[in-house]
């Protein structure tokens, strides 16, 4: 700590510190940074799929409430609730303000700091300690009565180099980051709903074909014990239809759990319990026509994918923490100063302090530059910058293979929902076929030509094939959630803002100007 009381004594300090910065060239450069990777083509999984190239492709991106394209209010009303209740969206919303904090706590830093204080204190003096022995006749037994009060304190840390601000940039960053967790952690959160209540809805289509099998399976069973009572046919029928009737109730019950299980997973997702979603699955699905895709899709991910945001925010981050561990390297220069009132009596009781203490010769203040310049720490320093430095490759990485992660979650997406609905199509045809083969058995039935077992076994093959084509159905309607999932859910960035961190990183900061220092001592303020 240093006071500037004159002229020459203010050159002495910028020379000093201007030697002080010229030793701070050992800063040890690092090896080449991470690089970030440029996104992949994905030409195979976008061919035969509908894009639109004009700058209003972002319109067919799915819309922040993209499950209303699904036209169920049940499913509105759970999503409605779950982004309301859901733990793991409140435990996220918590990080993200916890974040935000931290930006405020960062940027105080670059504020002065203005507090007061106050003290007093009354010691008595020992008859037979040291100060009695020197001067026994004052000072045995008297009290040392202090006391201060500072209405102004001040305190200032200039940051020349940056570092500060580097630690504000890198708080923005991580909050940044943590928004986008929650964005992510909300997608996840609406697909899993989507997913399981298309499950359900079609599980609950299914146990009502299931039931239908079922009592068809008896008919055929009443009709078999008939024909064998009349001696029309041995018991091998009647046994065979056994065997039909168990595996159809062995598959109504079967379905049965399965939706209960989708029930009671969609009352832990929206926060409640099983009862909350004991009645669902009444609505009728509407599903839209399919989406349209913009055609430069790998880079359009880039402002879409929440998790790929949040990885190049905490690079970022990252990136800044570097500055802030380069610029510990540096001088640290500060000022305090404050003001007040303080006194001190040494007196055989405290009533004089007072006369005193708020008297215009107990006024004090005090102006004191500061300069602290790390000579020598062990490594502390140099293992920091390291350190910092392999975070951020880390972060870079990071972000590499999670950009890689979401372009193969978008091709097995758009390969799901291709190939499903190619094999929803293909059951549709074979179900109608089958239609058609029991309208021709119950049109011999009706004329005599055939009994009504044949009508009825052809029944049961159509109940089988709408059994699986609801299998089927749910299976393109979850393939469809995957894809809207994969391309951000309705997550929207800054695209050209992303492009430009990613293509001028701020990775490893050059040299440090010591232009914003000398402006400030050679300013007018200061000349005197």
């Amino acid at each position: 700590m240093r006071c500037l009381k004159s002229l020459p004594g203010l050159l002495f300090f910028c020379a000093e510190v201007m030697l002080m910065v010229t030793a701070c060239a050992w800063i040890p450069e690092g090896d080449k940074p991470a690089e970030f990777i440029a996104p992949p083509t994905l030409t195979h999984a976008l061919s035969d799929i509908p894009h639109n190239e004009s700058a209003s492709a972002r319109q067919h991106w799915p819309k922040p409430g993209w499950w209303h394209e699904f036209g169920s209010d049940e499913l509105n009303s759970l999503m409605t609730i779950a982004l309301k209740n859901n733990p793991n969206l409140k435990v996220a919303a918590a990080r993200l303000r916890e974040a935000t904090a931290l930006v405020r706590v960062e940027g105080a830093r670059l504020l002065p700091f203005l507090d007061a204080d106050a003290e007093f204190s009354n010691e008595r003096i020992s008859e037979n300690g040291v100060f009695a022995v020197l001067n026994r006749q004052e000072a045995a037994g008297a009290n040392i009565v202090f006391a201060q009060i500072n209405p102004f304190n001040f305190r200032y840390e200039f940051d020349f180099w940056g570092k500060n601000r580097a630690a504000l940039e890198a708080a923005i960053g991580e909050a940044g980051s943590e928004q986008a967790e929650w964005a992510e952690t909300r997608l996840q959160l609406t697909s899993a709903i989507a997913r399981s209540y298309l499950r359900g809805a079609a599980l609950h289509q299914q146990l009502d074909l299931a039931r239908k099998i079922v009592e068809l399976q008896h008919e055929l069973l009443i009709l078999a014990e008939t024909r064998l009572q009349l001696g029309l046919d041995s018991e091998d029928p009647v046994k065979q239809v056994n065997i039909a009737l168990e595996a159809a109730n062995k598959r109504e019950a079967g379905v049965r759990d399965q939706l209960d299980l989708q029930r009671n997973l969609l009352a832990r997702l929206i926060g409640g319990g099983p009862d909350s979603t004991h009645h669902l699955f009444t609505d009728t699905l509407s599903i839209s026509k399919a989406l349209q895709l913009p055609a430069k899709l790998p880079l359009e991910l880039l402002a879409h994918r929440p998790d790929l945001a949040s990885a190049l925010r905490r690079a970022e981050a990252a990136a800044q923490r570097i500055k802030v561990a380069k610029a510990r390297f540096l001088p640290t220069i500060d000022l305090t100063a404050f003001a007040g009132i303080n006194a001190l009596r040494l007196t055989k009781g405290a009533n004089s302090l007072a006369n005193i203490l708020f008297s215009g010769s107990s006024f004090s203040y005090g102006v004191a530059p500061g300069l602290r310049l790390p000579w020598f720490e062990g490594g502390r320093l140099r293992g920091e910058l390291s350190a910092q430095r392999a975070e951020y490759d880390g972060a870079v990485e990071l972000y590499n293979d999670t950009l890689l992660h979401a372009v193969q979650e978008v091709a097995d997406s758009l390969s799901s929902w291709k190939e499903s609905r190619t094999i929803l199509e293909a059951q549709e045809r074979l179900l109608s076929s089958q239609l058609r083969n029991h309208e021709l058995a119950a049109d011999r039935f009706r004329l005599g030509l055939d009994d009504r077992r044949l009508m009825l076994r052809r029944q049961n093959t159509v109940f089988d094939q709408e059994f699986a084509l609801k299998s089927l159905q749910a299976d393109h309607w979850v393939a469809r959630v995957d894809l809207i999932e994969a391309l951000g859910g309705g997550y929207a960035n800054d695209l050209q803002l992303v492009q430009q961190k990613i293509k001028h990183p701020p990775e490893h900061p050059g040299g440090f100007s010591l232009y914003p220092w000398l402006m400030f001592w050679s300013s007018p303020a200061n000349e005197n």
